[in-house]
Protein backbone atom coordinates (compact mmCIF):
# COMPACT_ATOMS: atom_id res chain seq x y z
CA UNK A 1 0.00 0.00 0.00
CA UNK A 2 2.40 2.16 1.16
CA UNK A 3 4.91 1.63 -2.53
CA UNK A 4 1.68 2.36 -4.21
CA UNK A 5 0.93 5.55 -2.55
CA UNK A 6 4.83 6.42 -2.86
CA UNK A 7 3.99 5.67 -7.07
CA UNK A 8 1.14 7.92 -6.94
CA UNK A 9 3.32 10.58 -5.34
CA UNK A 10 5.96 10.60 -7.94
CA UNK A 11 3.51 10.44 -10.47
CA UNK A 12 1.33 13.60 -9.21
CA UNK A 13 4.80 15.91 -9.00
CA UNK A 14 5.94 14.72 -12.37
CA UNK A 15 2.70 15.45 -13.82
CA UNK A 16 2.77 18.73 -11.72
CA UNK A 17 6.54 19.31 -13.24
CA UNK A 18 5.50 19.39 -16.76
CA UNK A 19 2.50 21.21 -16.37
CA UNK A 20 4.82 24.56 -14.95
CA UNK A 21 7.32 23.88 -16.90
CA UNK A 22 4.86 23.47 -20.50
CA UNK A 23 3.07 27.23 -18.55
CA UNK A 24 6.49 28.80 -18.67
CA UNK A 25 7.19 27.52 -22.24
CA UNK A 26 3.68 29.00 -23.44
CA UNK A 27 4.46 32.41 -21.47
CA UNK A 28 4.53 34.55 -23.81
CA UNK A 29 7.18 37.31 -22.21
CA UNK A 30 6.68 40.10 -24.94
CA UNK A 31 2.97 40.86 -24.77
CA UNK A 32 2.29 44.64 -24.51
CA UNK A 33 6.07 45.21 -26.23
CA UNK A 34 7.58 46.57 -29.31
CA UNK A 35 10.33 45.07 -30.62
CA UNK A 36 12.75 46.85 -32.76
CA UNK A 37 15.54 44.29 -34.54
CA UNK A 38 18.60 46.50 -36.03
CA UNK A 39 21.34 45.55 -38.30
CA UNK A 40 24.04 47.73 -40.40
CA UNK A 41 26.34 47.27 -42.65
CA UNK A 42 26.33 43.54 -43.45
CA UNK A 43 28.12 44.29 -46.58
CA UNK A 44 27.39 41.07 -48.26
CA UNK A 45 27.23 38.52 -45.76
CA UNK A 46 23.80 37.35 -46.55
CA UNK A 47 23.63 34.19 -44.48
CA UNK A 48 23.51 36.05 -41.50
CA UNK A 49 20.01 37.37 -42.57
CA UNK A 50 19.24 33.77 -41.77
CA UNK A 51 19.57 34.54 -38.14
CA UNK A 52 17.40 37.77 -38.09
CA UNK A 53 14.70 35.84 -39.62
CA UNK A 54 15.07 32.92 -36.47
CA UNK A 55 15.66 35.83 -34.22
CA UNK A 56 12.22 37.49 -35.63
CA UNK A 57 10.06 34.43 -35.66
CA UNK A 58 11.16 34.12 -31.89
CA UNK A 59 10.21 37.32 -30.32
CA UNK A 60 7.23 37.02 -32.36
CA UNK A 61 6.56 33.55 -31.09
CA UNK A 62 6.67 35.54 -27.63
CA UNK A 63 4.07 37.94 -28.35
CA UNK A 64 6.23 40.85 -29.48
CA UNK A 65 5.06 43.63 -32.05
CA UNK A 66 8.35 43.15 -34.47
CA UNK A 67 9.78 46.18 -36.22
CA UNK A 68 12.55 44.65 -38.68
CA UNK A 69 15.06 48.09 -39.40
CA UNK A 70 18.42 48.13 -41.30
CA UNK A 71 21.10 51.39 -41.35
CA UNK A 72 22.56 50.70 -44.58
CA UNK A 73 26.01 49.40 -46.61
CA UNK A 74 23.60 46.49 -47.13
CA UNK A 75 24.58 46.37 -50.77
CA UNK A 76 28.31 45.95 -51.20
CA UNK A 77 31.07 44.36 -49.67
CA UNK A 78 30.89 40.42 -51.33
CA UNK A 79 30.72 39.13 -54.75
CA UNK A 80 27.42 37.54 -53.27
CA UNK A 81 25.77 40.96 -53.57
CA UNK A 82 27.85 43.08 -55.98
CA UNK A 83 27.37 40.36 -58.70
CA UNK A 84 23.78 41.56 -59.20
CA UNK A 85 25.00 45.38 -58.21
CA UNK A 86 23.23 45.29 -54.66
CA UNK A 87 19.58 43.91 -56.09
CA UNK A 88 20.56 40.43 -53.89
CA UNK A 89 20.81 42.10 -50.83
CA UNK A 90 17.22 43.80 -51.56
CA UNK A 91 15.71 40.42 -52.70
CA UNK A 92 17.24 38.42 -49.00
CA UNK A 93 16.16 41.51 -47.52
CA UNK A 94 12.47 41.24 -48.72
CA UNK A 95 12.46 37.19 -48.19
CA UNK A 96 12.89 38.00 -44.27
CA UNK A 97 10.87 41.19 -43.81
CA UNK A 98 12.59 44.22 -43.28
CA UNK A 99 10.04 47.17 -42.56
CA UNK A 100 12.53 50.26 -42.74
CA UNK A 101 16.01 50.51 -44.39
CA UNK A 102 18.13 53.63 -44.13
CA UNK A 103 21.00 54.44 -46.75
CA UNK A 104 24.70 53.93 -46.60
CA UNK A 105 27.11 55.49 -48.61
CA UNK A 106 28.23 52.07 -50.39
CA UNK A 107 24.83 52.01 -51.50
CA UNK A 108 25.83 54.53 -54.32
CA UNK A 109 28.96 52.07 -55.13
CA UNK A 110 27.06 51.15 -58.49
CA UNK A 111 25.90 54.78 -59.21
CA UNK A 112 22.73 56.35 -58.04
CA UNK A 113 20.41 55.30 -61.39
CA UNK A 114 21.48 51.48 -60.21
CA UNK A 115 20.37 52.60 -57.11
CA UNK A 116 16.98 53.77 -57.68
CA UNK A 117 16.47 50.94 -59.98
CA UNK A 118 17.30 48.71 -57.11
CA UNK A 119 15.16 50.47 -54.49
CA UNK A 120 12.09 49.86 -56.87
CA UNK A 121 12.28 46.19 -55.85
CA UNK A 122 11.95 46.87 -51.91
CA UNK A 123 9.18 45.98 -50.59
CA UNK A 124 10.42 47.90 -47.32
CA UNK A 125 10.62 51.84 -46.90
CA UNK A 126 13.80 53.85 -47.58
CA UNK A 127 14.84 56.54 -45.46
CA UNK A 128 17.17 59.27 -46.42
CA UNK A 129 16.24 62.56 -46.02
CA UNK A 130 19.51 64.92 -46.46
CA UNK A 131 20.80 63.91 -49.82
CA UNK A 132 18.40 65.74 -53.07
CA UNK A 133 18.47 64.73 -56.49
CA UNK A 134 18.75 67.26 -59.74
CA UNK A 135 15.63 68.32 -58.56
CA UNK A 136 16.16 68.85 -55.09
CA UNK A 137 13.81 66.21 -53.62
CA UNK A 138 15.13 63.68 -51.06
CA UNK A 139 16.07 60.28 -53.02
CA UNK A 140 14.23 58.22 -49.73
CA UNK A 141 11.49 59.25 -47.47
CA UNK A 142 11.83 61.86 -44.93
CA UNK A 143 10.21 59.63 -42.43
CA UNK A 144 7.91 56.78 -41.26
CA UNK A 145 5.55 56.17 -38.45
CA UNK A 146 4.18 53.09 -37.04
CA UNK A 147 1.98 52.62 -34.19
CA UNK A 148 1.91 50.04 -31.60
CA UNK A 149 -0.89 47.30 -31.52
CA UNK A 150 -2.13 49.67 -28.59
CA UNK A 151 -1.56 53.01 -30.12
CA UNK A 152 1.68 54.83 -29.46
CA UNK A 153 3.14 55.93 -32.19
CA UNK A 154 6.84 55.50 -32.92
CA UNK A 155 8.90 57.71 -35.51
CA UNK A 156 11.69 56.95 -37.94
CA UNK A 157 13.96 59.32 -39.71
CA UNK A 158 16.75 58.50 -41.92
CA UNK A 159 20.09 60.39 -42.57
CA UNK A 160 22.95 59.04 -44.96
CA UNK A 161 26.78 60.79 -44.20
CA UNK A 162 27.54 63.18 -46.00
CA UNK A 163 30.81 62.03 -46.62
CA UNK A 164 28.92 59.55 -49.25
CA UNK A 165 30.19 62.83 -52.03
CA UNK A 166 33.65 61.75 -51.55
CA UNK A 167 33.67 57.94 -50.23
CA UNK A 168 32.69 56.54 -53.35
CA UNK A 169 33.76 57.47 -56.46
CA UNK A 170 32.35 61.32 -57.44
CA UNK A 171 31.19 60.43 -60.62
CA UNK A 172 28.70 57.87 -59.17
CA UNK A 173 26.73 60.75 -57.38
CA UNK A 174 27.09 63.26 -59.68
CA UNK A 175 24.08 65.41 -59.70
CA UNK A 176 23.12 64.66 -56.01
CA UNK A 177 23.95 66.85 -53.51
CA UNK A 178 24.12 66.95 -49.45
CA UNK A 179 23.03 68.31 -46.29
CA UNK A 180 26.33 68.36 -43.99
CA UNK A 181 27.09 69.79 -40.82
CA UNK A 182 24.91 72.63 -39.65
CA UNK A 183 22.33 72.07 -43.03
CA UNK A 184 21.81 68.74 -41.59
CA UNK A 185 21.55 69.47 -38.35
CA UNK A 186 18.57 71.87 -39.33
CA UNK A 187 16.95 69.13 -41.36
CA UNK A 188 16.85 66.42 -38.45
CA UNK A 189 15.14 69.25 -36.53
CA UNK A 190 12.53 69.63 -39.07
CA UNK A 191 11.84 66.19 -39.23
CA UNK A 192 12.05 66.06 -35.26
CA UNK A 193 9.54 68.69 -34.59
CA UNK A 194 7.31 67.40 -36.95
CA UNK A 195 6.92 64.04 -35.72
CA UNK A 196 5.81 65.66 -32.44
CA UNK A 197 3.16 67.90 -33.95
CA UNK A 198 2.01 64.26 -35.45
CA UNK A 199 1.51 62.89 -31.43
CA UNK A 200 4.81 60.56 -32.22
CA UNK A 201 6.14 59.46 -28.59
CA UNK A 202 9.19 58.21 -29.86
CA UNK A 203 11.55 59.42 -32.21
CA UNK A 204 13.75 56.61 -33.96
CA UNK A 205 17.43 58.56 -36.19
CA UNK A 206 18.20 55.69 -38.68
CA UNK A 207 21.26 57.85 -39.22
CA UNK A 208 24.26 56.09 -41.49
CA UNK A 209 26.68 58.57 -39.40
CA UNK A 210 29.27 56.98 -37.36
CA UNK A 211 31.86 58.07 -34.87
CA UNK A 212 35.13 57.97 -36.37
CA UNK A 213 36.50 61.17 -35.59
CA UNK A 214 37.18 61.77 -39.00
CA UNK A 215 33.83 62.08 -40.00
CA UNK A 216 33.14 65.20 -37.74
CA UNK A 217 30.85 67.18 -37.64
CA UNK A 218 28.70 64.61 -39.64
CA UNK A 219 28.79 61.94 -36.76
CA UNK A 220 25.80 59.93 -34.49
CA UNK A 221 27.34 62.33 -31.78
CA UNK A 222 27.19 65.66 -33.52
CA UNK A 223 23.88 65.28 -34.17
CA UNK A 224 22.73 64.05 -30.97
CA UNK A 225 24.66 67.24 -29.64
CA UNK A 226 23.17 69.67 -32.05
CA UNK A 227 19.19 69.02 -31.72
CA UNK A 228 16.78 68.31 -29.22
CA UNK A 229 13.91 65.40 -29.41
CA UNK A 230 15.89 62.20 -30.80
CA UNK A 231 14.80 59.39 -28.28
CA UNK A 232 17.23 56.75 -29.68
CA UNK A 233 20.22 56.47 -32.80
CA UNK A 234 20.53 53.65 -34.13
CA UNK A 235 24.24 54.13 -36.37
CA UNK A 236 25.83 53.09 -38.79
CA UNK A 237 28.96 53.72 -41.09
CA UNK A 238 32.00 53.43 -38.98
CA UNK A 239 31.07 49.71 -37.61
CA UNK A 240 31.64 50.49 -34.30
CA UNK A 241 29.97 47.89 -31.37
CA UNK A 242 28.05 50.00 -28.79
CA UNK A 243 25.16 50.77 -27.05
CA UNK A 244 25.58 54.27 -25.74
CA UNK A 245 28.39 56.86 -26.57
CA UNK A 246 29.07 60.08 -24.94
CA UNK A 247 25.96 59.24 -22.74
CA UNK A 248 23.78 59.42 -25.98
CA UNK A 249 21.58 56.81 -26.08
CA UNK A 250 23.42 55.57 -29.65
CA UNK A 251 23.50 51.54 -30.77
CA UNK A 252 25.68 50.14 -33.64
CA UNK A 253 26.05 46.29 -34.32
CA UNK A 254 29.61 46.51 -35.83
CA UNK A 255 29.57 44.79 -39.61
CA UNK A 256 28.33 41.42 -41.23
CA UNK A 257 26.05 40.84 -38.45
CA UNK A 258 29.00 40.53 -35.37
CA UNK A 259 25.92 41.48 -33.33
CA UNK A 260 21.98 42.20 -33.56
CA UNK A 261 20.40 45.71 -32.28
CA UNK A 262 17.22 45.01 -29.83
CA UNK A 263 15.65 47.71 -28.81
CA UNK A 264 12.09 47.03 -26.81
CA UNK A 265 9.21 49.67 -26.34
CA UNK A 266 6.28 49.65 -24.14
CA UNK A 267 2.94 49.52 -26.41
CA UNK A 268 1.19 51.59 -24.39
CA UNK A 269 3.63 54.36 -23.51
CA UNK A 270 5.40 54.74 -26.49
CA UNK A 271 8.34 54.71 -24.60
CA UNK A 272 11.80 52.63 -24.97
CA UNK A 273 12.41 50.07 -21.66
CA UNK A 274 15.12 48.39 -22.79
CA UNK A 275 17.88 48.38 -25.60
CA UNK A 276 21.17 46.19 -25.93
CA UNK A 277 23.03 43.69 -28.52
CA UNK A 278 22.71 39.82 -29.62
CA UNK A 279 25.75 38.13 -30.57
CA UNK A 280 25.08 36.32 -33.58
CA UNK A 281 27.12 33.01 -32.83
CA UNK A 282 25.14 30.05 -31.85
CA UNK A 283 21.72 31.63 -32.90
CA UNK A 284 19.83 29.84 -34.49
CA UNK A 285 18.82 30.12 -38.33
CA UNK A 286 15.55 30.37 -40.30
CA UNK A 287 16.00 27.11 -43.34
CA UNK A 288 14.12 28.97 -45.92
CA UNK A 289 16.47 32.24 -45.69
CA UNK A 290 19.52 30.10 -45.26
CA UNK A 291 18.93 27.79 -48.47
CA UNK A 292 18.12 30.85 -50.89
CA UNK A 293 21.55 32.54 -49.39
CA UNK A 294 23.08 29.42 -49.96
CA UNK A 295 21.96 29.33 -53.66
CA UNK A 296 23.11 32.71 -54.30
CA UNK A 297 26.44 31.57 -52.36
CA UNK A 298 26.74 28.24 -54.35
CA UNK A 299 26.23 29.84 -57.71
CA UNK A 300 28.90 32.75 -57.21
CA UNK A 301 31.78 30.32 -55.54
CA UNK A 302 31.08 27.97 -58.24
CA UNK A 303 32.50 31.15 -60.40
CA UNK A 304 35.08 32.69 -58.20
CA UNK A 305 35.73 29.46 -55.76
CA UNK A 306 38.20 28.27 -57.47
CA UNK A 307 41.89 28.31 -55.80
CA UNK A 308 44.29 29.89 -58.24
CA UNK A 309 47.28 30.80 -55.68
CA UNK A 310 48.89 30.43 -51.98
CA UNK A 311 49.89 32.52 -50.00
CA UNK A 312 52.73 31.66 -47.21
CA UNK A 313 51.39 35.01 -45.13
CA UNK A 314 48.92 36.34 -43.91
CA UNK A 315 47.75 40.03 -45.70
CA UNK A 316 46.46 42.90 -43.58
CA UNK A 317 42.48 43.51 -44.12
CA UNK A 318 42.51 45.48 -40.76
CA UNK A 319 41.17 49.39 -40.39
CA UNK A 320 43.11 50.59 -37.69
CA UNK A 321 46.06 49.73 -36.80
CA UNK A 322 45.92 48.61 -40.51
CA UNK A 323 45.71 49.95 -43.81
CA UNK A 324 43.85 53.49 -42.72
CA UNK A 325 46.62 54.20 -40.39
CA UNK A 326 49.82 52.84 -41.65
CA UNK A 327 51.78 51.12 -44.41
CA UNK A 328 50.86 47.41 -44.55
CA UNK A 329 52.19 44.32 -46.16
CA UNK A 330 48.52 44.20 -47.92
CA UNK A 331 48.11 47.77 -49.22
CA UNK A 332 52.11 47.32 -50.43
CA UNK A 333 50.93 44.16 -52.59
CA UNK A 334 47.76 46.10 -53.94
CA UNK A 335 50.65 49.41 -54.79
CA UNK A 336 53.04 46.89 -56.41
CA UNK A 337 50.27 45.20 -58.83
CA UNK A 338 48.96 48.59 -60.17
CA UNK A 339 52.48 50.36 -60.66
CA UNK A 340 53.38 47.01 -62.88
CA UNK A 341 50.22 46.90 -64.17
CA UNK A 342 51.08 50.44 -66.27
CA UNK A 343 54.99 49.98 -66.28
CA UNK A 344 55.20 46.55 -67.91
CA UNK A 345 54.51 48.55 -71.47
CA UNK A 346 55.52 51.59 -70.67
CA UNK A 347 54.90 52.66 -74.19
CA UNK A 348 51.53 54.49 -73.08
CA UNK A 349 53.15 57.21 -70.16
CA UNK A 350 54.89 60.42 -70.91
CA UNK A 351 57.58 60.48 -68.47
CA UNK A 352 59.99 58.37 -67.67
CA UNK A 353 59.70 55.39 -65.54
CA UNK A 354 61.55 56.78 -62.41
CA UNK A 355 58.40 59.65 -62.31
CA UNK A 356 56.19 56.72 -61.63
CA UNK A 357 55.06 56.28 -57.85
CA UNK A 358 51.38 54.40 -57.11
CA UNK A 359 48.75 55.95 -54.19
CA UNK A 360 45.63 53.55 -53.24
CA UNK A 361 43.37 54.41 -50.65
CA UNK A 362 44.03 52.33 -47.51
CA UNK A 363 40.33 52.42 -47.38
CA UNK A 364 39.61 50.17 -50.75
CA UNK A 365 41.56 47.22 -48.88
CA UNK A 366 38.59 45.39 -47.07
CA UNK A 367 39.60 42.18 -45.86
CA UNK A 368 41.89 39.67 -44.79
CA UNK A 369 43.63 37.39 -47.47
CA UNK A 370 45.25 34.65 -45.12
CA UNK A 371 48.13 32.08 -45.36
CA UNK A 372 46.97 29.16 -47.63
CA UNK A 373 44.38 28.39 -50.46
CA UNK A 374 43.27 32.03 -52.66
CA UNK A 375 40.58 31.89 -54.57
CA UNK A 376 38.74 35.23 -57.04
CA UNK A 377 36.50 35.45 -54.24
CA UNK A 378 39.01 36.49 -51.59
CA UNK A 379 40.87 38.80 -53.42
CA UNK A 380 37.30 40.37 -54.46
CA UNK A 381 36.30 40.60 -51.07
CA UNK A 382 39.39 42.51 -50.07
CA UNK A 383 39.10 45.30 -53.16
CA UNK A 384 34.98 44.76 -53.77
CA UNK A 385 34.61 47.99 -55.45
CA UNK A 386 35.23 47.48 -59.31
CA UNK A 387 37.84 50.05 -59.01
CA UNK A 388 39.88 50.52 -62.26
CA UNK A 389 43.84 51.54 -62.49
CA UNK A 390 44.25 55.04 -63.88
CA UNK A 391 46.69 56.86 -64.70
CA UNK A 392 46.91 60.63 -63.57
CA UNK A 393 49.71 62.83 -64.10
CA UNK A 394 50.00 65.65 -61.38
CA UNK A 395 53.62 68.03 -60.04
CA UNK A 396 55.22 66.58 -57.21
CA UNK A 397 53.47 70.06 -55.61
CA UNK A 398 50.02 68.23 -56.43
CA UNK A 399 51.16 64.84 -55.35
CA UNK A 400 52.42 66.21 -51.81
CA UNK A 401 49.52 67.98 -51.33
CA UNK A 402 47.60 64.91 -51.79
CA UNK A 403 49.88 62.71 -49.27
CA UNK A 404 49.54 66.09 -46.72
CA UNK A 405 45.84 66.00 -47.07
CA UNK A 406 45.08 62.07 -46.79
CA UNK A 407 47.08 62.15 -43.57
CA UNK A 408 45.75 64.80 -41.84
CA UNK A 409 44.62 62.77 -38.78
CA UNK A 410 47.03 60.32 -39.01
CA UNK A 411 47.96 58.40 -36.71
CA UNK A 412 43.89 58.50 -36.36
CA UNK A 413 42.01 56.23 -38.75
CA UNK A 414 40.93 57.79 -42.21
CA UNK A 415 40.06 55.87 -45.87
CA UNK A 416 42.66 58.22 -47.52
CA UNK A 417 45.23 56.53 -45.63
CA UNK A 418 47.63 56.37 -48.82
CA UNK A 419 49.53 52.90 -49.90
CA UNK A 420 52.36 53.61 -52.04
CA UNK A 421 54.80 52.23 -54.20
CA UNK A 422 57.58 53.62 -55.53
CA UNK A 423 58.50 56.29 -53.34
CA UNK A 424 59.44 56.65 -49.98
CA UNK A 425 57.82 59.08 -47.18
CA UNK A 426 57.37 60.07 -43.90
CA UNK A 427 54.58 61.91 -41.70
CA UNK A 428 55.37 63.42 -38.91
CA UNK A 429 52.19 63.53 -36.62
CA UNK A 430 53.69 65.55 -34.05
CA UNK A 431 53.19 68.87 -36.23
CA UNK A 432 49.83 70.00 -36.94
CA UNK A 433 48.03 70.14 -40.03
CA UNK A 434 47.45 73.34 -41.83
CA UNK A 435 43.97 73.71 -43.23
CA UNK A 436 42.33 75.67 -45.60
CA UNK A 437 39.61 77.98 -44.36
CA UNK A 438 36.92 76.46 -46.30
CA UNK A 439 36.33 72.43 -47.95
CA UNK A 440 37.46 70.31 -50.97
CA UNK A 441 34.43 71.66 -53.46
CA UNK A 442 31.96 68.90 -52.86
CA UNK A 443 33.36 67.73 -49.99
CA UNK A 444 33.63 67.50 -45.88
CA UNK A 445 37.42 67.53 -46.20
CA UNK A 446 39.91 70.47 -46.20
CA UNK A 447 42.90 70.94 -47.85
CA UNK A 448 46.31 72.24 -46.55
CA UNK A 449 46.68 75.39 -46.71
CA UNK A 450 50.64 74.17 -46.70
CA UNK A 451 52.75 71.36 -46.35
CA UNK A 452 53.76 70.59 -42.69
CA UNK A 453 53.05 66.68 -42.00
CA UNK A 454 54.70 65.22 -45.24
CA UNK A 455 57.86 64.70 -46.52
CA UNK A 456 58.96 62.69 -49.58
CA UNK A 457 62.28 61.32 -48.79
CA UNK A 458 62.49 60.19 -52.77
CA UNK A 459 61.09 58.60 -55.25
CA UNK A 460 62.27 55.31 -56.89
CA UNK A 461 65.39 56.02 -55.28
CA UNK A 462 66.02 60.14 -56.61
CA UNK A 463 65.67 63.50 -55.54
CA UNK A 464 61.95 64.52 -55.18
CA UNK A 465 61.03 67.37 -57.38
CA UNK A 466 58.27 69.51 -56.47
CA UNK A 467 58.23 70.86 -59.73
CA UNK A 468 58.64 67.83 -62.08
CA UNK A 469 55.17 66.11 -63.75
CA UNK A 470 55.09 62.34 -62.02
CA UNK A 471 53.00 59.80 -63.43
CA UNK A 472 50.12 58.50 -60.44
CA UNK A 473 49.05 54.96 -60.78
CA UNK A 474 45.60 55.14 -58.78
CA UNK A 475 42.02 53.62 -58.93
CA UNK A 476 39.44 55.68 -60.75
CA UNK A 477 38.08 56.48 -57.59
CA UNK A 478 40.82 58.69 -56.23
CA UNK A 479 41.44 60.04 -60.00
CA UNK A 480 37.49 61.42 -59.54
CA UNK A 481 38.17 63.45 -55.99
CA UNK A 482 37.37 60.39 -54.04
CA UNK A 483 37.97 60.58 -50.06
CA UNK A 484 40.93 62.99 -49.98
CA UNK A 485 42.48 62.73 -52.96
CA UNK A 486 40.64 66.33 -54.41
CA UNK A 487 43.85 67.05 -56.19
CA UNK A 488 43.93 64.42 -58.57
CA UNK A 489 41.01 65.96 -60.14
CA UNK A 490 43.49 69.09 -61.30
CA UNK A 491 45.60 66.66 -62.98
CA UNK A 492 46.81 68.24 -66.61
CA UNK A 493 45.84 64.47 -68.10
CA UNK A 494 44.61 61.40 -67.20
CA UNK A 495 43.37 57.90 -68.33
CA UNK A 496 41.56 55.17 -67.05
CA UNK A 497 43.20 51.55 -67.80
CA UNK A 498 39.86 50.18 -67.59
CA UNK A 499 41.49 47.48 -65.58
CA UNK A 500 39.36 46.30 -62.49
CA UNK A 501 42.22 46.53 -59.30
CA UNK A 502 40.71 43.10 -58.44
CA UNK A 503 42.11 41.62 -61.97
CA UNK A 504 45.37 42.92 -61.56
CA UNK A 505 46.16 41.83 -58.72
CA UNK A 506 45.03 38.03 -59.57
CA UNK A 507 47.49 38.52 -62.85
CA UNK A 508 50.38 40.00 -60.60
CA UNK A 509 50.29 37.18 -58.21
CA UNK A 510 49.98 34.54 -61.42
CA UNK A 511 52.50 35.77 -63.70
CA UNK A 512 54.84 38.05 -61.38
CA UNK A 513 54.58 36.09 -58.00
CA UNK A 514 54.44 32.55 -60.22
CA UNK A 515 51.06 32.18 -57.94
CA UNK A 516 53.08 32.08 -54.47
CA UNK A 517 52.28 35.33 -52.37
CA UNK A 518 55.62 34.60 -50.17
CA UNK A 519 57.73 35.82 -47.15
CA UNK A 520 58.44 39.18 -49.31
CA UNK A 521 55.19 40.77 -48.23
CA UNK A 522 55.39 39.30 -44.39
CA UNK A 523 56.13 42.58 -43.26
CA UNK A 524 55.41 45.61 -44.69
CA UNK A 525 58.42 46.80 -46.87
CA UNK A 526 59.41 50.55 -45.01
CA UNK A 527 57.92 52.90 -47.68
CA UNK A 528 56.15 54.75 -44.69
CA UNK A 529 57.69 56.46 -41.22
CA UNK A 530 55.48 57.89 -39.05
CA UNK A 531 57.08 60.04 -36.52
CA UNK A 532 54.64 60.03 -33.40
Amino acid sequence: MKKKLFFVFVVAILAMTCIYAQSIHEQKLYTGKTVIIHTNDVHGAIAGYAKVAALKADFEAQDANVILVDNGDFSQGTKYVSNSSGLAAIRMMNLVGYDISGIGNHEFDYGFEQLEENLKHAAFTILCANIYNADGKAIGDDYAIITTPKGARIGFFGLCTPESQTKVNPTKVKGLSFAADEEMYAVAQRIIDELRDQGVETVICIGHLGINGASAPNRSIDLMANTEGIDFFIDGHSHSITTEIDSYDIQQTGTQFQDIGIIIIDDLTGKIVENYLIGCDGLREDADVLASANEIIADIDSIYGVVFAKSEVDLNGEKAPGNRTMETNSGDLVADCMIWSITNDPSGLSVPLENVVAVNNGGGIRAWIHAGDITKNHVNTMLPFGSTVTVVYVTGNELLETLEASTFCTPESIGGFPQIAGMNITIDTTKKYNANAEPYPASTYYGPASIERVTINDVNGKDFDPDATYAVVTLDFCAAGGDTYYAFVNASSQFDTGLPVDEVLVDYITEVLGGVIDQKYAQPQGRITIIQ
